[in-house]
């Protein structure tokens, strides 16, 4: 009986595959959520939100922060001198005197001039 092996085996191979043989709609389903899965997978790595989408907002987020500290830093500052104008006259006699070149009565101003190198 040495054809019946042989026969076993043979009827036992075209079993697993006919076990493993998938009806047209489930290959249909399957096919469609295959591309799905690539679809999700191709927007994940290369579309708009993908990995590298996210890092690079990240990134440009961090400047920006960084960008805002320095401008509340200076619009703290801006904001005392405004109070140091309203409060008190010091800060205004000191801006007259170094911007516009203003002197007190009673006060000599001497301007020094330095000559030119190479012009002796």
């Amino acid at each position: 009986m040495p054809g019946t092996r042989a026969s076993n085996a043979q009827t036992s191979g075209t079993s697993k595959r006919e076990a493993f043989k998938l009806s047209p709609a489930r290959q249909v389903a399957l096919a469609l959520l295959a591309l799905v899965f690539l679809g999700l997978q191709a927007r994940l790595w290369f579309g708009e939100g993908s990995l590298r989408h996210v890092a690079m907002l990240e990134k440009d987020v961090a400047t920006l922060k960084r960008a805002n500290a320095k401008l509340v830093e200076r619009n703290r500052l801006m904001a005392a001198d405004v109070n140091d104008l309203k409060q008190g006259t010091e800060a205004v006699e000191e801006i007259a005197r170094k911007d516009l070149g203003m002197i007190r009565d009673g006060e000599t101003f001497f301007l020094i001039l330095e000559q030119p190198r190479g012009s002796e």
